[in-house]
């Protein structure tokens, strides 16, 4: 039997921290730890983004969800619902759970082994003129005319700049090229397509 086969078995095809039934993988809970299936935990693709901080945290999704699941059984589910409680350790509502929550000493050192609980829910997020969060390779159209600093090139409103580039270190800054020139432009001056 397969590890998926094995979750989906273990939950009976629902997600193992939200209940929703539609749209579920297989995650990993890092480090690895050769626990079989109970390394794995089955979630919906919208634990799965939030937890890998593809979108923004959402308090509200999770103060439903982590007081019931942190009471699984399962060591993986534990774990990922004791790291997700931790990034919203500030609310009210998660530090009441972490309070309550009890892990035995292998678990909580797996549990902090990846460093992710003192990171805060707030992830900063390339986010274009209206909001929309920008991902690598997106295309996005420029708003506004720019002069390119060191340079002749005049970057004109309505140009596309194709399979863009996040900068890691300034989330108010993508790369792309214009002209075959590779330029650093500012995410308020740029719509996602």
């Amino acid at each position: 039997m397969t590890i998926e086969q094995q979750l989906q078995e273990r939950s009976g095809n629902v997600c193992e921290l939200s209940g929703a039934t539609g749209n579920l993988s297989v995650y990993e809970v890092q480090p690895a730890r050769n626990l079989g299936a109970d390394g794995f935990i089955y979630i919906d693709a919208k634990c799965l983004a939030q937890i890998e901080k593809k979108e923004e945290p959402d308090s509200a999704f999770w103060q439903n969800i982590l007081p019931t699941s942190m009471w699984s059984e399962v060591p993986a589910v534990q774990v990922v619902s004791w790291r997700m409680l931790n990034r919203f350790r500030d609310e009210g509502w998660a530090a009441d759970a972490l309070d309550m929550m009890y892990l035995d000493d292998e678990l909580l050192e797996y549990a902090k082994a990846t460093g992710d609980h003192t990171q805060d829910a707030g992830v900063q997020f390339h986010k274009d003129s209206n909001g929309n969060i920008l991902q690598q390779g997106d295309t996005v159209t420029l708003i506004k005319d720019l002069d390119v600093k060191g340079s002749t090139l005049n970057a004109k409103v309505g140009t596309a700049v194709r399979n863009i580039r996040l900068v890691h270190d300034n989330h108010e800054q993508i790369e792309g090229k214009i002209d075959g020139q590779l330029i650093v432009i500012l995410t308020k001056y740029v719509k996602k397509q």
